[in-house]
């Protein structure tokens, strides 16, 4: 694994610069083309000088999964410090404000990702780019499957902050037309009652907006359902006594990254 960093990259849309940080696997020379997942709070992925409290430990999960065959390109999205809550928001909240979500996923649908896809071997097509977050992260990858449907075919959505912007996400999914594609979701049951039943009504939404809960067991008939456009994939967990960490973040990325690179 080979980790490059784009240094103050501008954004049009928002005015302001970021690092971004780019994984690319150990085949990477060979030329083929990969996958590419988009991952919000890049400072977090790997490096603890960096990191909020403690790392997602990205660069060891990238080499378990290269190992079973699953490889793929990874873009650490750095956040913009005090600016954050406001990028990540798609709709604002009366105490928080923000709600400068569309710039920023503009920011990544209109010129980050065809830098990246211009500075590096991916995969271009819907099917093959994924963004995934944690708390807000999450959120606003939520948000963007739907939002930009013809850019990001796959989402992680870890620990969802719902509660922002008074749950508007909830009804936002509900009205919005349901892309082909596969969704993670998941939280800890340690995050308290409030964030699991905002998380729990997502999922129950998400299987009457014709989303299909993948029974592990049976991941191959689910990808063949995916890729026929049948109908969208859902993978749905609880973790069982996990908090909102970065630690709980880390220790199901495996598992979520797994799924969405199927």
């Amino acid at each position: 694994m080979t980790k490059r960093t784009l240094k103050n990259v501008w954004s049009p849309q928002l005015r302001n610069r970021r690092d971004v940080d780019v994984y690319l696997p150990d085949s990477y020379p060979s030329g083929v083309r990969y996958p590419v997942v988009y991952v919000q709070d890049g400072q977090n992925l790997s490096d603890p000088a960096t990191a909020f409290a403690g790392t997602w430990e990205l660069e060891a999960t990238i080499g378990r999964l290269a190992w079973r065959g699953t490889e793929a390109i990874f873009v650490g999205v750095h956040h913009a410090g005090r600016h954050r809550l406001a990028e990540y928001s798609p709709f604002p909240d009366a105490r928080h404000g923000g709600g400068d979500g569309d710039a920023y996923l503009s920011f990544l649908a209109d010129t980050l990702k065809p830098r990246i896809d211009r500075l590096f071997n991916t995969r271009r097509e819907r099917d093959a780019t994924a963004i995934l977050g944690s708390s807000m992260g999450g959120l606003i990858s939520l948000y963007a499957y739907f939002r930009y449907p013809s850019v990001f075919g796959r989402a992680g959505v870890m620990s969802p902050s719902i509660w922002f912007g008074q749950g508007t996400i909830v009804d936002f999914v509900r009205d919005a037309r349901t892309p082909a594609g596969r969704l993670y979701v998941d939280a800890g049951t340690g995050e308290g009652p409030a964030v699991l039943r905002d998380v729990r009504r997502l999922g129950r939404l998400l299987v009457r907006k014709g989303f299909k809960r993948e029974q592990r067991a049976r991941a191959t008939e689910g990808r063949r359902a995916t890729s026929s456009g049948e109908r969208p994939l859902l993978r749905y967990v609880e973790d069982a006594g996990a908090r909102h960490t970065e630690a709980a973040w880390a220790r199901r990325l495996e598992g979520a990254l797994t799924f969405l690179l199927e």
